[in-house]
């Protein structure tokens, strides 16, 4: 690393295997990670495997009331928040053609993935444009950027997420603050199974269709990629795709 402050993050999702694996990258750079998540059992199981550089809170990013008051729940000791990891996201009740999908099911799906999103940010955001120092990396997909049917509620979720960046990034353009973009495709993460409420069969199913698909921590090394470069240096967008995928 080139700046020792830059030493302290947030992980949102962290009991996810996407957030399991950029916690490890970012616990393996000699961080310091707050894993956020609204899984009481599998956070608190997380802390205790990753160790002593770790601090786990429950929340959920769409309880506003607590979202609003997160920096509040984090201890001095993995204080100030010089990274952002936003990666907590769902598509539960996805992967269905929207006029028979549930109301609800899209509603929460862009409360998650962007509302959340953007509470997430806007608790830790104003610290760090006082200290004039900090990295925000929001994971969206390559949904963001790409029509895939039956997936409506999710790519219009992170289509949010992909302008929310653009838009933030430009309105920190003159301080020392990064903003960095991920757009992964097809990961095997948890994401699936829990999209089909649980259904295993569905899961591989699902898989079974693709030849290849990206491990999360090809992403999370991308992450820590993005974080790494010298501070005058911004990734601003990363697509990371499986090589049979284009």
């Amino acid at each position: 690393m080139t700046e020792v402050s830059r030493r302290n993050a947030v992980v949102t999702g962290a009991a996810g295997g996407m957030g399991r694996a950029i916690t490890r990258a970012l616990l393996d750079g000699g961080r310091q990670v707050v894993l956020v998540d609204r899984d009481a059992e599998s956070l608190r199981a997380l802390a205790a495997e990753m160790g002593d550089n770790t601090f786990a809170v429950q929340l959920d990013i769409t309880d506003a009331e607590n979202v609003d008051r997160l920096l509040e729940l984090i201890p001095d000791a993995f204080k100030p928040v010089d990274i952002l990891v936003n990666n907590a996201g769902h598509d539960i009740g996805g992967r269905t053609r929207f006029d028979v999908g549930a109301a609800d099911d899209w509603s929460n799906i862009i409360s998650t993935n962007l509302i959340g999103l953007m509470r997430v940010t806007r608790s830790i955001l104003p610290d760090m444009v006082a200290r004039n120092a900090g990295h925000i990396v929001n994971i969206s997909s390559i949904n963001a950027v790409r029509i895939v049917p039956d997936m409506a509620a999710y790519s219009t979720s992170k289509a949010g997420v992909h302008m929310f960046t653009e838009t933030i990034r430009g309105e920190l353009a003159e301080t020392a603050i990064r903003v960095t973009e991920i757009q992964p495709g097809l990961a095997r993460t948890n994401i699936i199974v829990t999209r089909y409420r649980g259904d295993r069969q569905k899961e591989k199913e699902y898989f079974d269709q693709f030849k290849m698909a990206l491990d999360p921590s090809d992403v999370a090394r991308s992450i820590v990629f993005a974080i790494d470069q010298p501070p005058h240096v911004q990734i601003a967008e990363m697509m990371i795709l499986p090589v049979n995928r284009y």
